[in-house]
């Protein structure tokens, strides 16, 4: 899919691109084309720059937590909470620990880690599967669970932010909790009704209602806010709670008697590592998106679409936002180079890169998550996880144009 994907990007670029030539006369957009290829190629090095220091750093971090325990205490308080959604697992197996490890990695940002976790605990799932090749109820949850899941440390869109300038990388600290929170409950309840989940179970009602408490009174203390008022406490919050987690990390690690020094260290190399094989699929996707918009192939379909967007009644600055909502599904590195070339073309903190960058942290890469949990198992057939799953980036991507909106005016 990623393949089709990037080849669709030039053979788009390259008919628009002849078709602007032979109708309107205009030569120079191959040279724009071509300019832009090696614009783009240098922007990749440029982000690669700071990309090594951000992940160095984070995954140092992050490590000192894993040492630390920090992620296996957190998978000791969700465990009650997978036994009771997912009744057809025996209490004790394996797979409800690995799951809860592989959730609060994503929530924490251990992407390397949650992945492995996550592979383990669907190939557990599918030792209970009575039919390999079809999903079973609690595979589409957890598939679901992960195509949605939440994010409580959007690092890398601060670290995208802070490469193109921004003055507060952290800015949309705020709008992308309440986005990835409305994703992760849409997706959930889509499932439970699906499955005619026991919601009313006691376990699973103090944790739904826990969250939508804490949503609730999230949005209820923010009402009555300003854009600015807003925009400054999500400022206020994103450092502090990024400061505060890391002072954490640190001082529970030397409580545990965990060598702090070392381990940073060690986690960071891996961190030095993870950069350095990112950089050839940055460069492949930046160009790839910047010949398409030197083509004004981008430009002709978002011109499109805001014109409908007008027809209607709204206000359609959220529209030049739509190619990273809306390719996020499909490729996380084809999103992640949109959002960039639109923080480069329009503002780090124009509105529209606000709400691209508020999508791209609230939703998940849905049908390359598919693809590589359900393909580790042999599983063939879905079910329901995939609907469940768009229905899950759809509310992400409709409550980050709300929220930006709301924030930011």
């Amino acid at each position: 899919m990623l393949n089709a994907l990037w080849l669709g990007f030039f053979v788009i670029a390259a008919v628009c691109a002849f078709a602007r030539w032979l109708i309107e006369g205009n030569a120079a957009v191959f040279a724009a084309m071509v300019d832009s290829l090696f614009a783009m190629a240098k922007l990749s090095v440029e982000v690669m720059i700071l990309l090594f220091g951000t992940l160095t750093l984070w995954l140092g971090f992050l490590r000192i937590a894993e040492k630390a325990g920090v992620v296996d205490v957190l998978a000791r308080a969700l465990s009650p909470l997978f036994r009771r959604l997912m009744p057809e697992v025996p209490p004790g197996h394996p797979a409800l620990g690995l799951m809860t490890l592989n959730l609060t990695a994503n929530a924490l940002g251990l992407d390397n880690a949650a992945t492995p976790m996550g592979l383990k605990a669907m190939r557990a799932l599918q030792d209970l599967n009575p039919d390999p090749q079809t999903a079973t109820r609690a595979q589409v949850l957890f598939m679901v669970l992960n195509a949605s899941a939440l994010t409580v440390l959007p690092v890398s869109i601060f670290m995208y932010r802070a490469q193109q300038g921004a003055s507060d990388p952290t800015l949309v600290f705020l709008p992308i909790l309440l986005a990835t929170t409305a994703s992760m409950l849409t997706g959930f309840l889509a499932v439970a009704i699906a499955q005619r989940i026991r919601l009313w179970d006691p376990v699973v009602l103090a944790w739904l209602g826990a969250a939508g408490l804490a949503l609730g009174t999230a949005i209820a203390v923010l009402a009555g806010m300003s854009a600015t008022a807003l925009a400054a406490v999500s400022s206020l919050l994103g450092n502090l709670v990024l400061f505060l987690l890391v002072l954490f990390f640190v001082v529970f690690a030397a409580f545990r008697r965990v060598p702090v020094y070392e381990t940073f260290v060690e986690g960071a190399k891996e961190g030095f590592e993870v950069a350095r094989n990112l950089l050839p699929y940055l460069v492949a996707m930046l160009c790839a998106v910047g010949v398409m918009r030197a083509s004004g192939a981008l430009d002709i379909v978002l011109e499109g679409v805001r014109y409908l967007v007008q027809a209607i009644g709204l206000d359609p600055r959220f529209v030049d936002a739509l190619p990273t909502a809306l390719v996020k599904p499909f490729s996380g590195s084809a999103a992640r180079a949109m959002l960039i070339e639109l923080m480069k073309s329009g503002g780090v903190d124009s509105f529209p890169a606000l709400v691209a960058a508020t999508v791209q942290g609230s939703t998940e890469t849905t049908f390359y998550v598919l693809a590589v949990y359900f393909g580790s198992v042999g599983i063939q057939r879905a079910r329901h996880a995939v609907s469940c799953s768009l229905i899950a980036d759809a509310a992400g991507i409709v409550t980050s144009i709300g929220v930006c909106y709301w924030f930011f005016g």
